[in-house]
């Protein structure tokens, strides 16, 4: 597949965590030329180099790398954010090799983005303290039934902004997305491809992945930020974060915090799955093993 890709189309890569697609952009690169962009909401934080499993010091000799690891925890960002970011480097010298696990950067990338005005922090906290309060059962019972239909309603962070967002303007996120603005980069425009990876082999990756995250210091890292820990942060959605923490606490023991941490990032390459099989229908599959 590397052998048929040019050296200028804008290269798409989609897929479930530890399923390779990192290594897959850092071989189109060395091999085809480009820079590596990054496409996944974890790896935008600077405290989760393991934990988020962001290319190694020595991957970003291999080629150049943009958006990893930019922001410290407690900064605002969303998706507009990061196609703000994206918006120069898709005209920069050098062709985009835009890679991540965030369906949601990506389809907006290609399909366009609402532009939806910016939640005031008084309804973020009112979000918030409803969340910890009640769950988010509560919240998705108050949005409109368009709303309600079209979004994930098993993901919290889902919910929590689609509630915001009707809280805020009085108009719904389905009719916010109804007016979505053309795309910046129509999938005509690039080669798009997401990785379909087998279940069981993905979820076999996934557990010995999170022992090597351990054994190169993860709860060193997770030990870092316990001073300012906020599990309602967007940075502290790191998978495996909370249970570390919990352990860290006293609360689990290291081997309960590990599986713990695995089951979850197992949930999340299901919902990642998902979510790939339902919106990127047009793009092309590349199957794993």
């Amino acid at each position: 597949m590397i052998d048929e890709i040019d050296h200028e189309t804008p290269v798409l890569i989609a897929g479930p965590t530890a399923s390779g697609k990192s290594e897959l952009a850092l071989r189109i690169a060395e091999e085809k030329g480009g820079v590596i962009v990054n496409a996944d909401a974890l790896q935008v934080w600077s405290c989760w180099r393991i934990l988020s499993a962001r290319p190694s010091e020595l991957d970003e000799t291999r080629a150049p790398h943009m958006l990893y690891g930019h922001l410290p925890p407690g900064a605002d960002y969303s998706v507009g954010h990061w196609l703000r970011e994206v918006a120069p480097i898709l005209h920069g010298p050098s062709r985009p090799i835009i890679v991540g696990g965030t369906g949601l950067y990506l389809t907006a990338l290609t399909e366009g983005l609402a532009e939806i005005p910016e939640t005031p922090p008084r309804i973020r906290a009112e979000a918030d303290a409803r969340i910890a309060r009640e769950g988010h059962a509560a919240l998705l019972a108050e949005l409109d039934p368009q709303t309600a239909a079209r979004i994930d309603r098993n993901n919290p962070a889902r919910v929590q902004r689609a509630w915001e967002v009707l809280r805020a303007t009085g108009i719904g996120l389905a009719e916010w997305q109804d007016r979505t603005p053309p795309p910046l980069l129509p999938l005509s425009r690039c080669l798009p491809i997401v990785i379909d990876a087998d279940r069981d082999w993905l979820a076999e990756r996934i557990d010995r992945r999170f022992l090597q995250m351990i054994d190169a210091g993860a709860l060193a890292e997770v030990e870092a930020v316990l001073p300012i820990w906020d599990p309602l942060a967007l940075w502290a959605r790191a998978i495996g974060a909370p249970e570390l923490v919990a352990h860290l606490r006293g609360e689990l023991s290291l081997d309960q915090a590990i599986g713990r941490a695995q089951a979850a990032s197992r949930q999340y390459a299901k919902r990642q799955r998902t979510w790939f099989r339902n919106r990127m229908k047009k793009w092309r599959r590349v199957s794993r093993p």
